[in-house]
């Protein structure tokens, strides 16, 4: 069976995957059509299943493994799968998780990283509330996505977004020395930290109703808030001030989120480094999807531009 990434435009396939959304939606003409995301462990596609039954929206739902025959096609230059066909995968040894993006390392490499981290954190204050918070947090960090969609969206993928941001900021820190290292590292660590209130956890991942409502950036606020009324730490001094201001400007823009722009150099560089990584995460998802040579489909978050994948390597045209 092939995979995902193996799919040619205009193909005809039979292969095995994984729904991770399934959603019920009407035409124009009032008829009702199931949308969904589908995947594997090489990627994720949309595709449509028209004229839904009842029995349809009751038995393809999202976090089934199905058996799907279709066609893969290009619609407003975004690949798709249609003309499908579904059956329930009634082959025991597929497993959900199976068809789901691994991390790139393991959990127990990132707690070894995030334990090193935190010792290099001087400020005793930021120290005790990152302490704080992960440990009230510890088994929801190391296993939830950073996202539903886009960037990380993956199990681990918000522990290894944060320590991928870490690695960033030691580097900056060494060819900026008039950064403050320790700022850096408390606020990365927390900066997106209330994505396991946000979202509802890593399989099948849809927002919380706290989430929908207030969202991360001001959720991760309100647990600083109580984390220092808990250690009995003063809510006016500078470094919890300035620790708080990088957490909720960490979006960059008001229109992207955040109460207020950054106004401390670390702020402006957490946000810098949060878009790279998040970046680097769509880009590449986005070209291990197409051979040399080829372009990838439109990336949404990223303008709705597509990226050419070279055909050169080590600088040497084939």
């Amino acid at each position: 069976m092939k995979k995902l990434k193996d799919l040619k435009i205009d193909e005809h396939f039979e292969t095995y995957l994984l729904i991770k959304t399934a959603e019920l939606r009407r035409t124009k003409a009032g008829k009702d059509y199931l949308a969904f995301t589908f995947q594997d462990e090489t990627g994720q596609i949309d595709g449509k299943l028209w004229d839904a039954q009842p029995i349809f929206v009751e038995r393809f739902k999202a976090g089934v493994v199905v058996n799907i025959k279709g066609k893969k096609e290009l619609y407003n230059g975004m690949p798709q799968l249609n003309q499908i066909t579904l059956q329930l995968a009634n082959n025991i040894n597929l497993r959900p998780e199976d068809f789901k993006e691994k991390p790139p390392v393991n959990v127990e490499k990132l707690r070894e990283e995030m334990t090193q981290t935190i010792f290099d954190i001087k400020n005793p204050i930021w120290n005790r509330i990152v302490r704080h918070l992960l440990k009230k947090y510890d088994e929801e960090f190391f296993s939830y996505p950073a996202a539903k969609t886009n960037h990380h969206a993956f199990e681990t993928g918000l522990a290894y977004h944060t320590l991928t941001m870490v690695k960033i900021a030691r580097a900056l820190s060494e060819i900026y020395p008039e950064l403050n290292a320790s700022l850096l590292y408390s606020g990365i660590i927390l900066h997106d930290l209330a994505k396991v209130i946000e979202l509802s956890g890593a399989n099948n991942t849809e927002y919380t109703l706290r989430g929908n409502l207030i969202g991360h950036i001001v959720l991760i606020d309100e647990e600083i808030s109580k984390a220092i009324i808990e250690l009995n730490i003063d809510e006016n001094r500078e470094d919890v001030l300035i620790l708080r201001h990088v957490i909720l400007s960490h979006h960059g823009l008001l229109e992207y989120g955040s109460p207020v722009r950054p106004k401390l150099m670390e702020a402006e560089i957490i946000h810098q480094i949060d878009n790279l990584d998040a970046t680097m995460q769509m880009l590449s998802g986005a070209l291990r999807q197409v051979s040399p040579g080829e372009t990838t489909s439109r990336v949404f978050a990223l303008d709705n531009r597509n990226f050419y994948k070279p055909t050169f390597k080590d600088g040497v045209s084939d």
